[in-house]
């Protein structure tokens, strides 16, 4: 692999905006590293990047287990030393094939486990290799729907419903987000959320029982920018609407909020215990 290759990782990249995404970098030139929990599909976009020119190659990990998550990251960083995108796209959505309140592997609220933790641990094991050169990119998949973080039951076993569910994880993506690009600082490594596009036409947003309002092609390019466009490759710590810069919710502005839930994400995954934080 030469040294102009790009290295991208896009989870959730079997289905719906991850897909398209993955499917828009198909270039040679580029290096797709595919994430998804369904193998066939897996390799069928494999195939359709390697058609077109590009590299690509697959990783299959259910992200209701951590124990999954530690394991592609191992693989991952022992096949790439460098890593120049990180898309952490893959999430649940409403309701869908789990309507009610339903828990990870590991016991946790499960919109709460894929959506958020198994991202926040993904991208703290991979950072090395994110931070190796400079120029590189984190992007959040987030959403405009956003509720606050109650951490007296963030688990949600008191009040708990889908839309709060998922509208929380999506908000802890973004307090994540906001603090390692703080965290960074001049490392040279951009970091930025953003909400692709409202109602995407995806077997997710259909599974919820709601009328997509946008296509995934405008998800893809909002989510896009933030990966590769020359526009936003010194941008960082921001959290985008589409292609404009936005305001979330005003908890993510609060630091006080963002090191309680950083601690807490570093006790969930492990993270403190093994000493793997960067």
């Amino acid at each position: 692999m030469t040294d102009d290759t790009k290295n991208i990782l896009i989870t959730g990249a079997t289905d719906g905006v991850g897909r398209m995404v993955a499917e828009r970098l198909a270039t040679p030139g580029n290096n797709i590293v595919v994430h998804g929990r369904d193998r066939l599909r897996g390799e069928s976009v494999v195939r359709y990047i390697r058609s077109c020119g590009g590299k690509a190659s697959f990783f299959h990990a259910d992200f209701a287990s951590l124990d999954e998550v530690r394991r592609m990251a191992t693989a991952i960083m022992k096949e790439y030393s460098r890593l120049d995108v990180l898309i952490n796209n893959a999430g649940i959505g409403v309701a869908g094939a789990y309507p009610g309140r339903t828990e990870s592997h590991d016991g946790y609220e499960l919109r709460f486990a894929v959506n958020y933790l198994a991202g926040f641990l993904l991208t703290r094991l991979l950072l090395p290799a994110i931070c190796s050169t400079p120029g590189g990119r984190i992007v959040n998949v987030a959403s405009a729907g956003q509720q606050v973080i109650d951490f007296d039951d963030i688990m949600l076993t008191r009040h708990y419903s889908g839309p709060r569910a998922y509208c929380q994880s999506k908000l802890a993506q973004i307090l994540f987000t906001f603090d390692l690009a703080q965290e960074l600082g001049n490392r040279g490594v951009t970091v930025n959320a953003l909400h692709p596009a409202t109602y995407m036409d995806t077997s997710m947003v259909r599974g919820d029982g709601v009328s997509p309002l946008s296509s995934v092609s405008e998800g893809a390019e909002a989510i896009l920018n933030l990966a590769v466009s020359p526009r936003t490759k010194n941008q960082t710590g921001l959290y985008f609407d589409g292609l404009v810069p936005s305001h979330p919710h005003s908890q993510a502005l609060d630091s006080c909020a963002r090191a309680r839930l950083k601690a807490l994400s570093m006790r969930l995954t492990g993270l403190q215990e093994t000493g793997a934080e960067i």
